[in-house]
C-alpha cells in the first residue's frame, strides 16, 4: 500500500516516510553485487570504499561541512548518543566538574543520555555531570532568558534540537549557539536536526553548532543509517570502539548501502526543499482549518508559522487518544499520538508537560504529519475521518 492509496491514508511522516524510489535505485548495487567491505584492500573493498567516500561528500555538501567532519551511524538516535556522552565523556578526561544544558522537549535520543550522564552512566571517572533543562514556552520554544541563566563555564555541551519531533516547533538555533559560545565559551553546541533535515536548510539554520544529527529515513531514505556532523576541533570520545573506522569516532563495517541511501535523500530532499515547503504547507493549512471546523473545541498546539510544513499537532477535547487512534486506524487513517520513539506504548508526552499542556488537555492529543508523499487525498480523507471518529466516541 503507498501513501496517498485508497487503501491508506498515511499521515504520520514525523515517524517515518516511504523511500524515494530513487534512493532504493542508488542503493541497489551496494545491497547486491558491490558488496565490498570498505576497509578492505582488494578491488571489490575499493568500489565500497570509493561509494562510501562520495557518500561523505554527498552529505558534507548538504549539512554544510567539510566532508572529513561526517561520522556514519546507525540512525539519529545513535548519533545523538554520541554527541552527549561521547563529548561529555572527553570533557571529563580533563578532570573538571561538568554541566549538560538541554531543552526540556528534546527528543529521547538526547534526553535519555544526557539524564544517564547525569547519573554517571558514561564513566566520567568522578567527575559530577549536573543536568540543567531549558523551559519552554507554550508554543514549545525555548526561553532565551532562562537558557542564558543556565549557561557558564562549567557547561561542556548543549543540546537543542532544531525542530521538535512531536508539535514541529522550530527552535531559534541560531540565537541559542550564540548564547552558549558568549556565557559558556569552552562548551560544545550539539542540536538534533533529525526532524528539520528535509525542510530546513542545514548551512543556515544550525550555523554555530559544533555537533548535528541527522536520519536518512525521515526525509525518504532507509532505516538504520544517519551521520553525525563533528566540526573539526570537537572533542569525542568514541562509544563503540573496534577496528578505528570513522576516523576513530565510530568503529564497525560500514553500511555503504545505507550512506549512500542517506546521500541521496539529503540530496533529493534539499533540490525538492522549497516547493515541497509551499506545497506541504498548504496542505498543512487545509487540514488544521478543517479539523478545527468540523471538531468541536479541537485546537492546534503550534500555529503554523512557528512549526514545520508538515506538522498539524492538535488537542481533541473529550476522547481518549488511544481509542481514536484505534478507530482511525480501522478506517485507514494513520496518525499518531505523538513521538514513535518508544516501543509503541502510549506514555505521558514530556513535550506537553513542558508546554503546559497536561491531564485532561493531553489526553486527546494527535499528531499529523504530511510529507512529500501527502496529497489533498489524504487531507480529505482525515476530514472524513477524524469528525466521524470523534463523534462515535463523544455518544
Amino acid at each position: 500500500m503507498s501513501a496517498g492509496s485508497s487503501e491508506l491514508c498515511y499521515l504520520d511522516h514525523a515517524a517515518t516516510t516511504p523511500v524515494r524510489a530513487e534512493v532504493a535505485e542508488a542503493m541497489a548495487p551496494f545491497a547486491a553485487s558491490h558488496f565490498g567491505n570498505p576497509s578492505g584492500g582488494h578491488r571489490a573493498a575499493a568500489a565500497a570504499r570509493r561509494a562510501l567516500e562520495e557518500a561523505r561528500d554527498s552529505v558534507a555538501e548538504v549539512v554544510g561541512c567539510e566532508p572529513g567532519e561526517v561520522v556514519f551511524t546507525a540512525g539519529g538516535t545513535e548519533a545523538d548518543n554520541l554527541a552527549v556522552l561521547g563529548t561529555l565523556a572527553a570533557a571529563a578526561e580533563l578532570g573538571n566538574p561538568l554541566a549538560v544544558v538541554c531543552s526540556a522537549v528534546e527528543h529521547p535520543a538526547v534526553r535519555e543520555p544526557c539524564r544517564a550522564a547525569a547519573k554517571g552512566w558514561f564513566g566520567a571517572g568522578g567527575s559530577p555531570v549536573v543536568l540543567r533543562e531549558v523551559p519552554v514556552g507554550g508554543d514549545g520554544v525555548v526561553d532565551l532568558e532562562a537558557l542564558e541563566a543556565l549557561l557558564d563555564p562549567s557547561v561542556a555541551l548543549v543540546s537543542v534540537m532544531l525542530a521538535n519531533n512531536e508539535v514541529g516547533t522550530v527552535q531559534p538555533l541560531t540565537e541559542v549557539a550564540a548564547a552558549a559560545h558568549r556565557r559558556a565559551p569552552r562548551s560544545v553546541v550539539h542540536t538534533d536536526a533529525v526532524q528539520a533535515a528535509a525542510w530546513l536548510d542545514l548551512p543556515r539554520a544550525a550555523v554555530g553548532c559544533d555537533l548535528v544529527s541527522v536520519s536518512a529515513h525521515k526525509l525518504g531514505g532507509p532505516k538504520g543509517v544517519g551521520a553525525l556532523v563533528a566540526r573539526e576541533g570537537t572533542r569525542l570520545r568514541p562509544l563503540v570502539l573496534g577496528g578505528g573506522q570513522e576516523r576513530e569516532r565510530r568503529s564497525g563495517t560500514q553500511n555503504v548501502a545505507g550512506a549512500v541511501g542517506l546521500a541521496a535523500s539529503l540530496r533529493l530532499a534539499a533540490a525538492d526543499r522549497a516547493a515541497e515547503w509551499e506545497r506541504v504547507t498548504r496542505l498543512r493549512d487545509r487540514l488544521a482549518a478543517g479539523l478545527a471546523a468540523a471538531v468541536p473545541g479541537l485546537s492546534v498546539t503550534v500555529p503554523g508559522e512557528r512549526a514545520l510544513p508538515g506538522h498539524c499537532h492538535v488537542l481533541v477535547p473529550g476522547v481518549d487518544r488511544e481509542e481514536l487512534l484505534v478507530l482511525l486506524d480501522a478506517d485507514g487513517v494513520c496518525v499518531s499520538a505523538g513521538s514513535s520513539c518508544a516501543s509503541g506504548a502510549l506514555e505521558p508526552s514530556h513535550v506537553l508537560a513542558a508546554m503546559g499542556i497536561e491531564g485532561e488537555a493531553a489526553r486527546g492529543a494527535l499528531r499529523f504529519s504530511l510529507g512529500r508523499a501527502s496529497t489533498d487525498a489524504d487531507v480529505d480523507r482525515a476530514l472524513a475521518a477524524v469528525p466521524a471518529a470523534v463523534e462515535r466516541l463523544c455518544r
